[in-house]
């Protein structure tokens, strides 16, 4: 297969960035979409031209880093799938792809299609834990859970924070990825001890940050890789309100 890639090229933060064409060929319809951009740096490194800058890690969908816009789509146009695990078959032979950064104002651009996503972990860090001391570790089945309640605080907790629904939220919310932390915790008793400081230390992170608000449009849940209902911003809301 051979395809036309348009991926935004920018040096820095400060710098202008623009769209840069290049062309690649004989890719696998097996080959995965960072796979693609591999076989592209190694034809530039043999070039002596710089590389495109792009973020990975686990390479398994479960770390985050490798979210990208193709063509229009957080982590491409394949639903509940990461951009490490797109495969180039659901790509059209010859087709033209569309690449950028995430386009949020508390995600500014690094490199090329790496940006700081370190405002999600400040969120984190405001308050998505547990701080009380309850001793030796008790007794896992000494603390009664509802399935219905530990199964919806599992679904919550597979959220990997790569900020596609900042990304495909017209207002650039980060309340699908607030709620999903606040979920986690607000459901098991664990977590209760400390709720109100919870949700009012993470969503006045959030907004410090210069994320925008909630739409209620749905895209965020449409793009999520994992799947994360817009009912845990329903739940987030919730528990701000009783938090006063």
């Amino acid at each position: 297969m051979k395809f036309t890639l348009k991926i935004w090229r920018q040096k820095n933060a400060e710098a202008k960035g623009a769209f840069v064409t290049y062309r690649v060929e004989e890719i696998s319809p097996e080959m995965s979409f960072l796979e693609m951009l591999d076989a592209l740096n190694k034809k530039l490194a043999a070039e002596d031209n710089d590389p495109v800058a792009f973020d990975h890690d686990c390479r398994e969908g479960i770390c985050g880093s490798c979210g990208m816009y193709i063509n229009g789509h957080p982590h491409g146009p394949v639903p509940a799938v990461t951009t490490c695990h797109l495969s180039m078959r659901h790509f059209r032979d010859g087709e033209t792809i569309w690449i950028e950064p995430w386009r949020a104002k508390p995600f500014p651009v690094i490199k090329d299609l790496i940006v700081d996503r370190s405002a999600f972990d400040k969120i984190q860090s405001a308050g998505g834990f547990i701080s009380v001391n309850t001793g030796a570790a008790p007794e896992a089945n000494s603390i009664p859970v509802r399935k219905k309640d530990s199964d919806e605080a599992f679904d919550s907790s597979i959220c990997i924070g790569c900020g596609a629904c900042v990304a495909a939220c017209k207002n650039a919310s980060a309340m699908l990825f607030v709620s999903a932390k606040i979920s986690q915790l607000a459901l098991l008793p664990q977590g209760r001890v400390e709720a109100k400081e919870r949700v009012r230390a993470m969503v006045e992170k959030m907004d410090e940050l210069g994320f925008g608000n909630c739409s209620n449009t749905g895209a965020c849940e449409a793009e999520c890789p994992k799947e994360i209902k817009l009912t845990n911003i329903a739940r987030l809301n919730r528990e701000y309100y009783k938090a006063f």
